[in-house]
């Protein structure tokens, strides 16, 4: 019998799906509902828990028992860490050997260039996630203990440190951050794992290696020069755009409304946490907010978008052109132009997602197109803010959401991959013609 070979892609969705499927299951067990929950919503749930985007058409903390929310936070730890991650673990401590293929997967799902030390970077990075989890959940337990009680307060901390630091959004409030949009304790807390998770693992382990920035590589470079100038851009741009809006923090005091921005800020482009209701913003505030989650944050990392690495490429492409000149530069170094072609790639076909999802989404919904189109690009960059439409969607609509959701996680370049026939460069060329541009 002839045998069936998935490409790496294929089969990592495969995964995917299977792992949503699972989930999907265990939330719909009685021990997990507090109130009945359909099939749609559960599968919803999983999905957004697992896409570690944290869009939610329940509460989460009024919907499900304790059970429940621990099958949400092991499909985030999951989600976010990657599925093959605890698989390689397993693997070792059964005395397994990892293949090369299981390493191509592996460094798929992370993201990596290369499948060589990947198995190091794995247990490297659940020792890093895990204590840095616990870290900063104890940090914030000095404000949740004192108001909730120790066990209760811890259990609030870890779950959420889980969720910042994964990227994936989920509260257990029905405001999720809103009442603690004050609290400096929680904003640095819940931000600072933002931000780390966003950088992604390989950097992580780059800033711990190496202490001095020439000895970074390139695309650390990029990561931590970009992530602070887009986070202190968009705080900026937040609080100017908001600041006279009662709605959000108009009628909060000073420090509150730079809290918020700061917050609002930094979570927009990876985990959609909010401080303020997201469905009052202005129009202009959730457009800039769109182009911000569309960003993304690091490749290899929790968050979803087109990454900021293939945003600096593709503009300083641009600026290249502008300038007349050949090369792009970057950091003394060259980037090669396979890789330009590869972030133009994963830009249209991005773009083209999110509008045929944007289309479909007002085909079946009865809704303005602002929020249709703000749910469409949350969904696919796997962020999670929403302008309070996700519990009044139709069934369709949750399930295009859902298809969005996966093609945000598995990457539309891998699902283009999947299904375009690729060969080697033909031996022979066609003859060259310019066509009309501009």
């Amino acid at each position: 019998m002839k045998k069936m070979h998935l490409e790496p892609a294929a089969f990592l969705l495969l995964l995917y799906i299977s792992a949503i499927l699972i989930g999907t299951l265990l939330l719909k067990l009685p021990v997990s509902e507090l109130a009945p929950l359909s099939w749609m919503d559960a599968l919803f749930t999983a999905t957004s828990a697992f896409t570690v985007t944290g869009l939610a058409v329940v509460d989460t903390g009024l919907e499900f028992t304790i059970y429940g929310e621990l099958v949400i936070l092991m499909l985030i730890q999951m989600g976010g860490l990657g599925i093959m991650s605890f698989a390689v673990i397993v693997f070792v401590m059964l005395g397994k050997r990892i293949g090369i293929k299981q390493r191509i997967v592996i460094q798929q799902a992370l993201g990596q260039l290369h499948f060589g030390g990947v198995v190091k970077l794995v247990r490297n990075l659940l020792l890093f996630s895990i204590a840095i989890e616990w870290v900063v959940a104890c940090f914030m337990a000095i404000k949740w203990v004192p108001e909730y009680g120790f066990v209760k307060g811890m259990y609030y901390s870890f779950f959420h440190a889980v969720s910042a630091f994964n990227n994936a959004g989920f509260g257990l409030w029905p405001d999720n951050m809103s009442q603690y949009a004050g609290s400096a304790i929680i904003t640095i807390g819940i931000t600072s794992l933002i931000i780390l998770g966003g950088l992604g693992f390989t950097v992580l382990l780059d800033l711990y290696e190496h202490r001095s920035f020439w000895k970074w590589s390139l695309h650390t470079k990029i990561m931590v020069i970009a992530t602070a100038a887009l986070n202190v851009i968009a705080f900026i741009a937040f609080y100017l755009l908001e600041h006279a809006n009662s709605g959000t923090i108009g009628d909060k005091p000073f420090i509150d409304q730079l809290l918020a921005s700061w917050f609002q800020g930094v979570t927009t482009r990876t985990a959609g946490f909010n401080s303020v209701d997201i469905g009052e913003l202005n129009s202009q505030t959730a457009f800039f907010m769109m182009m911000l989650m569309f960003i993304g944050a690091g490749s290899g990392s929790t968050a979803g978008g087109i990454k900021l690495t293939t945003f600096v490429v593709m503009a300083a492409a641009m600026i290249t052109y502008i300038q007349g000149k050949k090369d792009i530069h970057l950091f003394r170094r060259t980037i090669r132009p396979e890789y330009v072609m590869r972030v133009l790639s994963i830009t249209m076909i991005a773009f083209f997602t999110i509008i045929a999802g944007t289309f479909a989404l007002n085909v079946v919904e009865d809704l303005p197109f602002l929020p249709l189109m703000f749910e469409a690009v949350s969904a696919f960059a796997t962020v999670g803010l929403s302008m309070n439409l996700t519990p009044s969607l139709s069934d369709p609509g949750k399930f295009i959401v859902i298809l969005l959701m996966i093609t945000g996680k598995v990457g539309p370049l891998s699902i283009a991959y999947m299904f375009a026939k690729r060969g080697g460069d033909p031996h022979y060329k066609y003859p060259s013609e310019d066509v009309l541009t501009g």
